[in-house]
């Protein structure tokens, strides 16, 4: 199988009833890829799950992975990347934030000889839509976040914290990601590079959501994400542990 898509959820069905159906059409039908989607979801009150299975008795390529608890994104993509068939692994959110068009850029990317693309909000100062004064907050924050984190960590990535990305499926058995938090998202950059694979970046865009609510408390993430980054800077960068 060629590709994986994981997309993890929570309280998701409005998005997810039409995200899939978009998913099957612009990026697996329309580029002839052989290709699954799992969904992760975390027990949704909403009825997110059922959706999913719904849609599979249309397409047949729907793996549905129903956790019982909610612990966090991390877990949720390590639980979906761990059941990946596909050479390669691509993850989004679910919240319609991001394209089926950047997905096949991503693709495309992906297939020129890296390891690990990540699509990056930050590339550009157009790709980052802030209707909301919520959303202009936390561009802010991530934008200069990432900025730290760039320098500190020394790898030339401008956006850590974006699920938008695909991975070779062979890389992401080496790389051995704990997080279950947001962290993780550092976490799968930092460990492709420092372990000697060729990561980049492609500028992707990043639209406020309109169904449902964002399930990120950046004000609570961004210290832990923070506390990580020294952790994760110290162990593989100054002590260049394996």
């Amino acid at each position: 199988m060629e590709l994986t898509i994981v997309i993890p959820t929570y309280n998701e069905k409005e998005n997810i009833e039409i995200f899939i159906p978009k998913i099957e059409k612009e990026v697996l039908k329309k580029r002839k890829i052989k290709g699954e989607i799992i969904v992760v979801d975390d027990n949704s009150p909403d009825g997110t799950a059922r959706a999913a299975l719904k849609l599979n008795k249309k397409y047949k390529n729907i793996r549905v992975i129903i956790r019982n608890k909610k612990e966090g994104i991390g877990a949720a993509l390590i639980c979906g990347y761990n059941a990946a068939s596909g050479r390669f692994i691509l993850s989004s959110d679910s919240d319609l934030s991001f394209s089926t068009n950047d997905m096949l850029r991503l693709i495309d990317k992906i297939h020129s000889g890296y390891d690990l693309v990540v699509g990056s909000r930050h590339l550009t100062n157009k790709d980052y839509q802030k209707i909301k004064l919520k959303t202009f907050i936390k561009g802010f924050i991530s934008k200069y976040g990432n900025i730290l984190v760039r320098v500190l960590s020394g790898v030339n990535i401008h956006d850590y914290s974006a699920n938008l990305r695909i991975i070779s499926n062979d890389v992401w058995r080496d790389i051995k990601t704990k997080e279950k938090t947001n962290s993780i998202l550092l976490e799968m950059i930092l460990k492709t590079a420092y372990k000697g694979y060729k990561v980049t970046e492609i500028p992707v865009k990043f639209l406020d959501r309109i169904y449902g609510k964002s399930k990120i408390n950046l004000f609570k993430e961004a210290p832990k994400f923070l506390i990580r980054l020294i952790y994760y800077v110290f162990k593989y960068r100054i002590l260049r542990m394996s």
